[in-house]
């Protein structure tokens, strides 16, 4: 080749990749894909064991095998529904009516069922698609298993699934295409801020744990003659796991392993340690004594508050969430659920659901760079209205959805156990099974 001929096309590449924005062709990031093949773990580990063994020893000591179970059924089951079409139902852009672009901005269409057209080589973002099919699946898993704690020792396991498969057709993957769908989603192009799922897990979550405590009635005795939880070392145990799992909850919703990532877990650290300390103060301030199951649950709520603000809040941000989501979630806890008489088995809705309010209303001020948050020029007052929009939005269509849901599963196989079943506790009567054999 000719010294003219190769000047010539070095220049061509020079101007080529000049103009190129590295950032529109997609490459496979190693460092990326590593870190969310990790988060991808991590988030599923929540659930099972993480979750199971938090609730698990929440119960009685009858029905402590029966909250396992049900964790990891809804596994298996989302897993499923996932794979076949719940996938294509959140994250496919294209819409149901006549399969264009935009034409749904509630619901995806259904061009990736069985995950078609998704291979091991094709990209989303800089990891492979299909990783990404995984990491968002351990989101759609936990979501259905933190409602049980609701209506933990009375519902039937066949309601249980039933109820989920709906649940998450009707509710979840609506409610994830609307935040996450990308251009076109209906919460989404309005600006709501949420990171890592503090509309689409904990507030869903907590709403429909509330229809479900209410449809489904308390537990027998309450609230006088409930067993206190039966083993709190597996609910601690259990806490930890949750904790250590959230790292790739929130770091992992960066979708690369860059700077948001470790902000995510700073912030995901600091926010459940102030949550955890407040409400043991709070506890000692009016029984004398901080206990260990006030400490776990002052740290999940702390938790699902900096879930939806964890991407773009500093230090501060994560301080004063986590402060206010403990103090608000213990008035919920210990006060709000006896006031109005319904019966959250494990406090659900004043975890789950108070806390991912409050983050997604305070994610509005903290992520301003003004207080040590990532957006600059950030209209504070503006986006106090987007976001309080897109939680009350998600209260009501989850609400609606969730109590035609109960209403189904009630008349097809009917939601409660009967006393007798109840009274001799749902591992035998549902599984045939001892938690612990002879005790």
């Amino acid at each position: 080749m000719s010294f003219k001929k190769t000047l010539s096309l070095l220049v061509f590449f020079f101007v080529f990749f000049s103009f190129t924005d590295p950032a529109s062709a997609s490459e496979l990031d190693t460092g990326d894909t590593a870190w969310i093949l990790t988060s991808t773990a991590l988030v599923l580990f929540m659930t099972i064991p993480g979750l199971a063994l938090f609730y698990g020893g929440l119960v009685g000591k009858k029905n402590v095998l029966s909250v396992l179970m049900q964790c990891f059924s809804i596994t298996a089951v989302v897993t499923v529904i996932w794979t076949v079409f719940g996938y294509s139902m959140a994250f496919d852009t294209t819409g149901m009516v006549a399969g264009e672009i935009g034409t749904n901005a509630f619901v995806g269409g259904f061009s990736k069922a069985f995950l078609n057209g998704v291979g091991v080589d094709t990209l989303s973002g800089t990891i492979p698609e299909v990783l990404f099919f995984a990491f968002q699946l351990t989101f759609a898993i936990i979501t259905p298993a933190l409602i049980i704690g609701s209506f933990a020792e009375r519902m039937k396991f066949s309601a249980m699934l039933l109820f989920t498969g709906l649940w998450v057709i009707f509710c979840y993957f609506p409610i994830a295409h609307m935040v996450w769908g990308g251009e076109g989603s209906f919460l989404g192009d309005k600006g709501v801020i949420d990171f890592a799922g503090g509309i689409v897990v904990h507030i869903t979550a907590g709403t429909a744990a509330l229809v479900a405590a209410v449809m489904i009635g308390a537990r027998r005795g309450y609230p006088n003659q409930i067993a206190l939880p039966h083993n709190l070392t597996l609910t601690m145990i259990g806490t930890a796991m949750l904790w250590v799992g959230w790292f790739g909850f929130n770091g992992g919703s960066a979708l690369a392993s860059g700077g948001q990532a470790a902000m995510a877990v700073v912030v995901t650290q600091i926010s459940p340690c102030v949550a955890a300390l407040t409400w043991i103060f709070l506890e000692s301030v009016r029984s004398g004594k901080p206990s260990a199951l006030g400490f776990a649950t002052g740290a999940i709520a702390g938790l699902a508050a900096i879930t939806p603000a964890s991407g773009t809040v500093g230090p501060l941000g994560a301080i004063v969430i986590g402060a206010v989501s403990s103090i608000l979630a213990y008035i919920a806890a210990t006060y709000i659920k006896f006031r109005f008489s319904y019966d959250d088995a494990l406090d659900v809705v004043g975890v789950h659901g108070v806390g991912g309010l409050v983050g997604i209303i305070l994610v509005a001020v903290f992520a301003s760079t003004s207080y040590g948050g990532s957006i600059a020029d950030l209209d504070i007052g503006a986006q106090l209205g987007v976001q309080i929009y897109g939680g009350v939005f998600a209260v009501i269509y989850t609400a609606i959805v969730s109590y035609i849901v109960l209403k189904i599963v009630d008349m097809l196989v009917g939601l409660r156990v009967d006393e007798d079943e109840e009274r001799m506790g749902l591992d035998i009567t549902d599984h045939g099974e001892e938690g612990y054999h002879g005790i």
